[in-house]
């Protein structure tokens, strides 16, 4: 026994720094400094680039993934600074025996000797609380690999959109788009897809639209009439607007919230790893939450489009030109579109969440561990997970970047990158303009028309504007409300009298 004890003893002693040759400390120093001195490189390269290209939405999430980041090590600190502190808490055998996700489990790992004495065991022994470190970083990197490859996957699916763009600027189009010709509603493509047997009654229109998410999900007359009915909503009919482009730039923005690890986001993933004890059977249902979920808003977004043909068809059954729909939020769960954004970001970080608790136990306890020990269990986790992941990138994400639009309102995403900076400048300097006459008492029309940019009228991202595209309709104009989550839009006149027009890229602004 003396024997094993100094053997013991010598090996504990000859793992720590005092018997580690300096050298080898300061090599492996040197490559972890190396490799995250090249990951900050390669995000900074990534930041210059999203700059250069005005991506500013991406930049942002961006940010939000380096946060993240920052976050986790943050965590993993307090872990290690405080793992003698937590093995120390002791907790009674008996409870420390109850949901456990084993139900033969091990007892290879040591316990305080404090424990010991008590005849107790640890609330979290210091090889589980180096365990936890792993499964947080592997959880962060497969949420944020998630993210990437799902937004990836919808941006190539949406590159066809471009040439349905590209169409809308042919005489062809123009031709057989033209508001002088009448036809019945029947006699429209929109119709002949959306007006079936099953349209009218809802026990078979989701079913039916269930089954349309597989096949065609977004359809070129979807997006076509989608795309008709959302110009002709907030702007002049015929304009040029390029709607692909718009729903990219809000899909980038959105993209921003889907990547972030909120709150809630953390408390559900106590909810998981607590649902993870033997006794719940949770290989049987909890990989599947994610999967019905997806498929649930899924045919939500395609019972939408069906709703709005439906609404279309009551109110007139001649179309003057082509099928118009009307964008409203009273189509969607409760009147608000943006609940499911919310709701794909919680598909999304469960799934990876199963994906990345799978990955960790098969690493650390091995592919045959009590955590999945049948084939069944390592078959549903590994098919649904990438099978949610393909789904959501390929068919859901486009459905829903299109359906989404159709709200009430447009998002801040309308502007280009440069037209909000022009916005922006135009603000500040009318604002500094307005502060500076104020103060002197010499504040006039004649003044400020004589100034720059600063002296049109402010722009204030509290308020509500109107935009005119280059060709408006004579006989109305088009006012439009832009919301951007629970900030809305506006142009606002600070005094009377400062009325003047100007352009930002194909926008003519006006004083409402």
């Amino acid at each position: 026994m003396a024997g094993e004890e100094e053997t013991t003893t010598t090996t504990s002693e000859a793992m720590s720094l005092e018997r580690t040759p300096t050298w080898a400390v300061a090599t492996v120093v040197f490559f972890l400094i190396l490799i995250s001195i090249f990951i900050e490189h390669l995000l900074h390269l990534l930041s210059k680039y999203f700059n250069k290209k005005r991506r500013k939405s991406l930049l942002q999430a961006l940010d939000k993934i380096k946060s993240e980041l920052m976050l986790l090590g943050f965590i993993s600190l307090l872990l290690t600074a405080s793992e003698k502190w937590i093995a120390n808490i002791c907790i009674p055998k008996s409870v420390g025996e109850s949901f456990l996700p084993c139900s033969d489990p091990s007892h290879d790992s040591e316990e305080e000797a404090k424990c010991q004495e008590q005849d107790k065991v640890s609330l979290l022994s210091r090889q589980g609380v180096r365990e936890l470190q792993y499964l947080i970083f592997v959880l962060a990197g497969f949420h944020c690999l998630s993210c990437v490859l799902t937004f990836s996957l919808g941006m190539a699916k949406m590159r066809r959109w471009e040439s349905w763009e590209a169409e809308t600027k042919t005489l062809e189009y123009q031709f057989s788009n033209d508001p002088r010709r009448f036809l019945l509603i029947h006699q429209t493509s929109f119709a002949r897809r959306h007006l079936r047997f099953w349209s009218e009654h809802r026990f078979l229109r989701w079913p039916a639209c269930f089954l349309r998410q597989f096949y065609a999900s977004v359809s070129k007359v979807d997006y076509l009439t989608l795309r008709h009915g959302f110009i002709t909503a907030h702007f002049a009919e015929g304009s040029n607007f390029d709607f692909q482009k718009y729903i990219k730039r809000a899909l980038e923005k959105d993209f921003g919230v889907v990547v972030g690890i909120s709150l809630w986001i953390w408390i559900f993933s106590m909810f998981f790893i607590f649902l993870n004890a033997h006794g719940f059977y949770n290989y049987y249902w909890l990989p599947f939450i994610p999967l019905i979920m997806l498929l649930l808003v899924g045919t939500q977004l395609q019972g939408i489009i069906t709703k709005m043909c439906l609404d279309s068809y009551d109110k007139s059954q001649v179309v003057r030109g082509t099928f118009l729909v009307r964008p409203s939020d009273h189509f969607f769960w409760f009147g608000w579109p943006k609940l499911l954004l919310h709701l794909m970001h919680f598909i999304l970080f469960q799934n990876s969440f199963q994906l990345a608790f799978f990955t960790w136990t098969w690493y650390k306890f091995g592919l045959r561990s009590c955590f999945h020990r049948k084939t069944e269990d390592i078959v549903i986790r590994l098919a649904v997970g990438i099978l949610v992941q393909i789904l959501c990138g390929y068919v859901t994400l486009p459905l829903y970047a299109l359906v989404t639009q159709m709200g009430t309102s447009m998002k801040k995403a309308v502007f280009p990158e440069s037209v909000v900076e022009g916005l922006n400048r135009w603000q500040a300097n009318a604002r500094r303009n307005v502060a500076r006459n104020t103060l002197t008492g010499r504040l006039s029309v004649d003044a400020s028309v004589d100034t720059s940019l600063g002296s049109s009228p402010s722009f204030s991202l509290d308020a509500s504007y109107s935009v005119k595209f280059d060709n408006p309709k004579s006989d109305s104009d088009h006012t439009v409300e832009i919301k951007d989550e629970e900030e809305e839009i506006s142009i606002s006149r600070e005094t009377e009298g400062l009325q003047k027009r100007s352009s930002f890229g194909g926008f003519e602004v006006r004083n409402t």
